[in-house]
Order: structure tokens, then C-alpha cells, then sequence
């Protein structure tokens, strides 16, 4: 039998992070064999992973990360069970890393898709974290946000990470980017979509089934509704309407109250700032990650 030594058994513990009587149980097993040792640790952490896979991971992380003058942004969202694991310096800095990777890599959406290759090898390095922790915990998803040279990207993240947001402006003036007003209001814009999560951007980006659907639920509510009974049919159909627009207005970032003045639309106060800055700015597009949703 090979003679295992507290070093040894210390020096897997700290690449493993499985105890002390797991390490030597490993290292007797394998006749002092580290990289052996280390599978059959890993493996046996990977079986205790599958036990908790049932777990909710309502807890986690969303990093941003900016590149060359916010160029480009990535966002990526990492779940685990708890807050605690969520705060651990090691999940954090996988984050931080895959972060960096994907804005090294320039990688196109496919590639950050769940099932992409990409996706998987950065899974791994989470996967590896959570055979040593032992606890639940996946890379939920990763966004990668290109800016052209007509354009501007500002984020906002709040608190630990509970949630990320990124929006994209174009302007006719690309110069006016540079002016504090500017920057301002779109990090402002980055807040209001953190505080009201639109559903689309306006009106013309949402789902005509999506619509659809709507409008027959607020037709059936109309039905069952004792005071429509007698109403005619055209003013039923006028309300109708209303509901439908009141809906929109909830729901797509340009109808919707602006967050420093609920009074203006989000489409109200783009006009007021380009009349001011003497410029046309317009929201092209906007990312929003929510941990556990």
C-alpha cells in the first residue's frame, strides 16, 4: 500500500474541496494516484449532484461585463439553491470569467445558445463548482450585446446581481453620445427597464398571437360581465379596443410612464431629450435578466 501523507491528502482536499476522510479514502483507493483520486472524487460529487437536481435554483448571479468603451456587453445569469452560494467568491468569479471569455470570443448567438458548444464548455467550469460545493447550480443563460459605431449601450445591474440590464440606442449623430445628457437618460432607460420589465419595445415588436389571445380574454371578461349586457355592440367593441390599448401601454417600453416622470411616456421623454440635444436618438433594442425567472 502506498503511503499517503497529510500534504497529499491536504493538497486534494484544497483542489477538490471534498473532506479530509473522503480525500484519503480516494488516495488509499487509487494507491496514492492525485489525478485518479481526484476523478473518483469528482464523480462521487457529480452522483451527489444528481440527487439535488431536483432542487430549485431560485437563487444566483447575473454579471455584466463591458468591453472596449462598451462596445460590446455580456451578461451572463448562473443559478444556485441558495443566496450563500450566490455571495461564494469562487461562483462569482466563474461569472466574472465566462463574462470575459464571451467578450473575447465574439461569439454569435447560436454559440451562447444552451445547446451550443460553447454554452456546454462554459456549463463545465459551473458544473465543477458545484461537484466541490455540492450544491445545485447551472449557467442559465448568457447574452452577448454588439454596439456599432452609430451606437450606445448602457447597463445597470442591481444589487448583488439580482438582476441585469443592458439597452441599445442608435443616433443620426453618433457624437452626441459623448454629452453627459445623453448618457444619463439611456442609463436611465437602463433603470426604467429594470423596474418595469417590458415585454417588447413597441408595439409593433409584440406577437400578433400573443395579441390575439389577449383580446379574446378581455372579450370573454367583457361577456361575463353583468353591466355590458345591454351595452351595443360597437361601444362594446370600442371598449374592447381601449382595454387592448391600455394593455400595450403596460407592456411595451415606449407606452409605457417614464421612471422619472410616471406623468410622460417613455416615447415623451425620447422626444424631449433629442430636442434638446438636438439629435434623433432612438431604442433600437434592450436585454433584461432576472435571476430565477
Amino acid at each position: 500500500m502506498a503511503d499517503i501523507s497529510a500534504q497529499d491528502v491536504k493538497a486534494l482536499r484544497e483542489k477538490t474541496g471534498a473532506g479530509m476522510m473522503e480525500c484519503k479514502n480516494a488516495l488509499v483507493e487509487t494507491q496514492g494516484d492525485f489525478a485518479r483520486a481526484e476523478k473518483i472524487l469528482k464523480e462521487k460529487g457529480l452522483a451527489a449532484l444528481e440527487k439535488r437536481a431536483d432542487r430549485a435554483t431560485k437563487a444566483g448571479k447575473v454579471t455584466v461585463k463591458a468591453k472596449n468603451g462598451n462596445s460590446a456587453i455580456a451578461l451572463v445569469e448562473m443559478v444556485s439553491e441558495t443566496d450563500f452560494v450566490a455571495r461564494n467568491p469562487e461562483f462569482i468569479a466563474i461569472g466574472e470569467t465566462i463574462a470575459e471569455r464571451v467578450l473575447d470570443g465574439n461569439f454569435d448567438e447560436k454559440d451562447l445558445s444552451p445547446d451550443g458548444k460553447v454554452y456546454l464548455e462554459f456549463n463545465s467550469l459551473v458544473t465543477d463548482l458545484a461537484t466541490k460545493i455540492r450544491e445545485n447550480m447551472s449557467l442559465k443563460r448568457i447574452k452577448l450585446i454588439r454596439a456599432s459605431n452609430d451606437e450606445y449601450l448602457a447597463s445597470y445591474i442591481h444589487g448583488d446581481g439580482a438582476l441585469g440590464v443592458v439597452v441599445k440606442c442608435r443616433a443620426d449623430k453618433p457624437e452626441v453620445f459623448q454629452k453627459q445628457e445623453a448618457k444619463a437618460f439611456i442609463f436611465n432607460l437602463a433603470l426604467h427597464i429594470a423596474a418595469f420589465n417590458p415585454m417588447a419595445l413597441d408595439r409593433g415588436k409584440i406577437d400578433p398571437l400573443h395579441l390575439k389571445e389577449q383580446e379574446e380574454i378581455f372579450r370573454k371578461q367583457m361577456e361575463l360581465d353583468e353591466k355590458m349586457k345591454d351595452k351595443p355592440a360597437n361601444v362594446i367593441e370600442n371598449i374592447l379596443k381601449g382595454k387592448v390599448s391600455k394593455y400595450l401601454a403596460d407592456i411595451c417600453l415606449m407606452d409605457q410612464g417614464y421612471v422619472k416622470d410616471e406623468k410622460m411616456t417613455v416615447s415623451r421623454a425620447l422626444e424631449d431629450i433629442n430636442k434638446q440635444l438636438g439629435a434623433i436618438i432612438s431604442v433600437t433594442d434592450y436585454v433584461y435578466l432576472k435571476v430565477g425567472v
